[in-house]
């Protein structure tokens, strides 16, 4: 696709989730980025920067940026050294194309984020993003090991190493991943990596809302137990009714690792589940995870006249029971559509809201009450600009954001990257 046709295609995206300009650059080196932002910098000029495009209604409440800086063209492995298990990557290389490589080498980055087709790894890494198989594999910041970074001045520096086992710069890492883009201009991101399972099963357990109190004391009993699931994650009635026509509570045990200890602990869990739940095998899990990673709205896919809401709500792992019981309570009332999953193992729920704008809205303030109520945050990484300016996304402010502040202040004084996108305006 030639850049004016991507750029007409982005423009409808941009004019509803904003975080975009109309002048859309696509560097197709680090040396050409460089040019861009220290021209920027120099003038005063404001940058707005994405790579897949996906991640357009996630954070800021900004649309009037005097260009948009893409790195989209930035793809590729730069490097890959099988016997250490690590790759060098540029940003724009979406995550499906990453895993499609590796696996010829029967390797793999152990992220599962949403939308993989479309999604970059260096979108995910900005974001911080995971999925499900956070509770063993972790977030995007576990897994990076080294990055380039184009600072707002237009310096290059190099953060970390290309060995799993070189610490140097770990810090400045940490501070860059999930920044949103505010802290300098990722071009290069070296990853490790892990073999791929040899064997792989998804286990679901599905339960009436009277037997919740049991499965939740089993999804305790699991994480004492000696078993290693990759993934604790419940569904709502409604997701659960769309992935598998059953309208109760569904909880995915992901396991991998050799057939053995995989069959093993299958053999456990059925001996040992709650006598009220329904044990089931599901096999071809590689497409399930597949079409489960696809179900959110993004900005590159949703052109629906209903209203469409992504909330990440974190909180104490076992709390993800009554916040997803407050979803299917607020999905029975009927005026808003709601589908919503959480990690029983690592507290970090997903939730999609469809309907009415103003009805959305108020779903998104109880939720975000109701996450506070239970020591937990909610933020909306999904919602048109219109309806996040009447929002606070990132929910209260963090007693961490003068910290932060300062820090956007004396990487990029003049305010000249992704101004507005993070938390507090920053």
């Amino acid at each position: 696709m030639d850049n004016h046709l991507l750029v007409e295609l982005l423009t409808d995206s941009g004019t509803r989730f904003g975080n975009l300009s109309s002048n859309v650059l696509f560097p197709e080196s680090e040396d050409e980025v460089v040019a861009i932002v220290t021209e920027a910098n120099q003038s005063g000029k404001k940058i707005s920067i994405m790579s897949g495009g996906t991640k357009l209604g996630y954070g800021g409440l900004k649309s009037d940026y005097d260009l948009t800086l893409s790195l989209r063209k930035l793809t590729g492995i730069v490097e890959h050294t099988v016997g250490d298990m690590t790759v060098t990557v540029k940003p724009g290389t979406k995550i499906r194309v990453l895993q499609t490589y590796l696996r010829q080498y029967n390797q793999m980055v152990s992220l599962d984020p949403a939308f993989p087709s479309a999604s970059t790894i260096g979108g995910v890494v900005s974001a911080n993003e995971s999925g499900p198989k956070r509770l063993k594999y972790g977030s995007a910041r576990d897994h990076v090991i080294g990055m380039r970074v184009v600072y707002p001045d237009g310096k290059v520096i190099r953060t970390g190493g290309k060995v799993v086992k070189n610490v140097a710069g770990y810090d400045m890492n940490k501070l860059i991943i999930g920044a949103m883009g505010t802290l300098g201009v990722i071009s290069e991101i070296t990853l490790k990596l892990r073999p791929i399972p040899k064997y792989t099963s998804l286990v679901t357990l599905t339960v009436r809302e009277e037997a919740l109190e049991e499965l939740k004391a089993f999804t305790k009993q699991i994480q004492d137990s000696l078993l290693e699931p990759v993934s604790l994650e419940i569904l709502s009635p409604s997701l659960s009714d769309l992935l598998f026509n059953k309208k109760e509570y569904s909880l995915l045990i992901a396991l991998e690792d050799v057939k053995k200890a995989v069959k093993f602990q299958e053999a456990w869990i059925d001996e040992n589940k709650p006598s009220e739940a329904v044990f089931s095998i599901h096999d071809h899990t590689e497409d399930f995870w597949q079409k489960f990673s696809d179900l959110a709205p993004n900005a590159l896919t949703d052109f629906n006249e209903i209203t469409q809401a992504v909330l990440k709500v974190g909180t104490k792992n076992m709390d993800v029971f009554p916040l997803l019981q407050e979803c299917s309570r607020i999905q029975h009332e009927g005026e808003v559509r709601i589908t919503a999953h959480g990690g029983a193992g690592h507290g970090l729920s997903n939730i999609v809201i469809s309907g009415n704008s103003e009805k959305v809205v108020r779903v998104i303030q109880h939720i975000q009450a109701f996450s506070e109520k239970l020591g937990g945050y909610a933020v909306a990484k999904h919602l048109p600009i219109e309806l996040r300016k009447q929002l606070n996304v990132w929910g209260p402010q963090s007693g961490y954001l003068k910290l932060f502040k300062g820090i956007k202040l004396k990487q990029d004084p003049k305010n000249t990257l992704n101004e507005q996108r993070f938390i507090g305006g920053i």
